[in-house]
């Protein structure tokens, strides 16, 4: 199997490039991405996403792993890797044109035998329902007799150094029994921590979006108990550290749930509900609360800030941290910017820092511009502590602050800081 198995994973983003990058240690591997520029950086050995460090980069290169952006160059694979994103609308609808802009790739070259693996999350029924038809409809084959599939869902955590993805349990699934369980075989040999091999597409396709569908719906409970605890003057974190005392809590925080999969996967599950004719209350509700909580920060700010006498329109105000997780360079779906957005209708004038975050991705992202030092000469009426990069530890963030002005801690990040306000 080892001499036969040709790889080519598509899509070179968080989630492609670091297990193309492990394919390559067992098997000839070529990235294809159809942005040249990334191509280039990638060929130069370094990743600006830095889930692949740029040492590691260079020793897969040196070592015959190859990134291209020309199509030609991935034909002579069998074995074809979909791993390009799933993002939503602006009115969170999934948005499957990536899915199937990359199905038309697949079906440009492949050939009679080869095997094509979706790890792109999606609900169940569309890698079979939508994916395959494309690749059908433009290579002229015939499904399940000519080419086979396979769908592995992806559990990149982006930003995480410990659970990379060689050391993360890996749900398989094929087509037909036989290619189950050669996809299962080409993945497990690979995987450290091992692979659950699902019974059927859908199977696996289901796991996968009810994964961040749970945890959706937790962090909107306790994105709940925060508000209401607060009306009632308790620090929502001594209460979860007391009730986390008994064997089975689940220990979530709360905060902003932003990312390309918590913030957005959940809203799969719901369409796909609907499709079936049933209106998923629970999902929603979840997505609801998450959704609304920048602006809740924002309103719990001004709040405060009206408190302290502190005139809000061309009030000065620091956000600190604009990714959408701690430690990690990825800004997408960051939900800190509705925080902005929000104080921006108050006519505060917001200064956004982020160490992590690429100054031109926000800007063409959101239009916004970034500084990534904290301006420690400046003094602000407001500092919002958003995002607990590493980075930010040791800053003396009252002396941030005009003598009245307000420090909101939304991650439970700065000693003192009891349910946002300082």
């Amino acid at each position: 199997m080892e001499k036969e198995i040709r790889i080519c994973v598509i899509g070179l983003g968080y989630v492609g490039l670091p297990l193309a990058r492990l394919f390559s240690t067992k098997y000839p591997t070529v990235g294809y991405d159809r942005n040249p520029a990334r191509v280039a950086e990638l060929m130069a050995g370094h990743d600006a996403t830095l889930e692949v460090p740029d040492e590691l980069l260079r020793s897969a290169l040196n070592d015959g792993f190859v990134c291209t952006s020309d199509i030609e160059a991935i034909r002579a694979c069998n074995f074809y890797v979909v791993a390009v994103p799933t993002p939503v609308d602006s009115d969170c609808k999934p948005d499957l044109a990536p899915l199937i802009g990359a199905s038309e790739t697949v079906g440009r070259v492949i050939a009679q035998g080869d095997v094509v693996v979706y790890e792109s999350t999606v609900y169940p029924g569309v890698t079979e329902q939508e994916c395959i038809p494309v690749v059908e409809r433009v290579s002229g084959l015939k499904y399940n007799r000519d080419f086979f599939a396979g769908y592995s869902p992806e559990r990149i955590n982006p930003g995480d150094k410990q659970h990379t993805v060689e050391k993360i349990r890996k749900v398989t699934s094929g087509s037909t029994p036989e290619i189950g369980r050669l996809v299962d075989a080409v993945y497990g040999s690979v995987i450290e921590a091992g692979t659950h091999l699902a019974p059927t597409i859908r199977v696996a396709e289901a796991a996968k979006v009810i994964e961040n569908a749970q945890r959706d719906i937790n962090i909107a409970f306790v994105n709940e108990l925060s508000k209401i605890f607060t009306r009632m003057g308790i620090d929502t974190h001594d209460v979860l550290a007391a009730a986390a005392t008994k064997w089975n809590f689940l220990p979530f925080k709360p905060g902003l749930v932003g990312g390309h999969c918590i913030g957005v996967d959940p809203y799969y599950l719901a369409q796909c509900a609907q499709r079936h004719g049933y209106n998923p209350e629970i999902i929603l509700a979840g997505r609801r609360m998450n959704d609304g909580m920048g602006e809740y920060v924002a309103g719990q700010v001004v709040k405060l800030m009206i408190r302290r006498g502190l005139r809000i329109p061309g009030a000065r105000v620091l956000v600190l941290g604009f990714t959408f997780k701690e430690n990690c360079p990825d800004v997408r779906n960051t939900k800190v910017v509705d925080i902005v957005r929000t104080l921006g209708e108050y006519d505060a004038c917001v200064t956004v820092c982020d160490p992590w975050a690429s100054p031109e991705a926000v800007r063409r992202e959101y239009g916004l511009e970034l500084v990534d030092e904290v301006p420690t000469s400046e003094r602000f009426d407001a500092v919002i502590l958003a995002v607990a990069h590493d980075r930010f530890r040791g800053v003396d963030f009252r002396a941030l602050t005009v003598p009245k002005g307000v420090v909101y801690d939304v991650k439970h990040f700065i000693p003192g800081a009891a349910d946002g306000g300082l």
